[in-house]
């Protein structure tokens, strides 16, 4: 438990990096993490931007928790809390694990579309605002290390899908990798 809070109670760009290559499951579906965008308390386009509130308590729970939101009414997002008012989108995964019921739950079997983006990873996660605040290594959230990465293996660029400080370099991905939600 304490190297766990260690890895998540930093900042979330640094933890954004980090969890590159990880790999994610939640309820037995999931996948490798090819892609994150970090938000920090003194960005304005995080959540926690202006203090907690209960939309966004869980940014100022325990680090390793899950912060579930819905975005624009009907897309369910799934975050890793880090530092208090940091957390770590989780933008895209490789699918690995429970591929049949992703495809169920997304209405499609290609692979590459199945979590290619915020909202894809929700639906094929099955995930619910319920989810929010779970702690990843119990409730059925499976967090993992990865292999290590190679030397320029993560790309880095400007968030996508935000109207403020969007140019911040706070999205990485994985080089390489066809389930990248936008190319960098």
């Amino acid at each position: 438990m304490e190297r766990a809070a260690a890895f998540f109670g930093r900042d979330a760009t640094s933890v954004a990096v980090d969890l590159v290559g990880a790999h994610l499951t939640v309820r037995g579906a999931g996948g490798r993490i090819v892609e994150t965008e970090a938000y920090a308390p003194d960005d304005p386009a995080s959540h926690s931007f202006r203090g907690p509130t209960a939309r966004n308590g869980s940014m100022f729970g325990s680090p390793g928790c899950a912060y579930v939101y819905l975005s624009y009414g009907i897309h369910l997002c799934l975050n890793v809390v880090c530092a208090p008012g940091h957390a770590v989108l989780i933008r895209a995964l490789e699918p690995t694990e429970g591929l049949a019921e992703m495809a169920r739950r997304r209405g499609t079997e290609e692979v590459q579309r199945l979590c290619s983006g915020p909202g894809r990873i929700g639906q094929a996660l099955g995930l619910s605002l319920a989810d929010d605040g779970a702690r990843f290594g119990t409730a059925g959230f499976l967090l993992r290390p990865g292999a290590p990465l190679e030397a320029g293996a993560i790309l880095v660029g400007p968030r996508i899908g935000i109207s403020r400080a969007a140019e911040r370099p706070w999205r990485f991905g994985l080089r390489g990798s066809p389930c990248l939600s936008r190319r960098f």
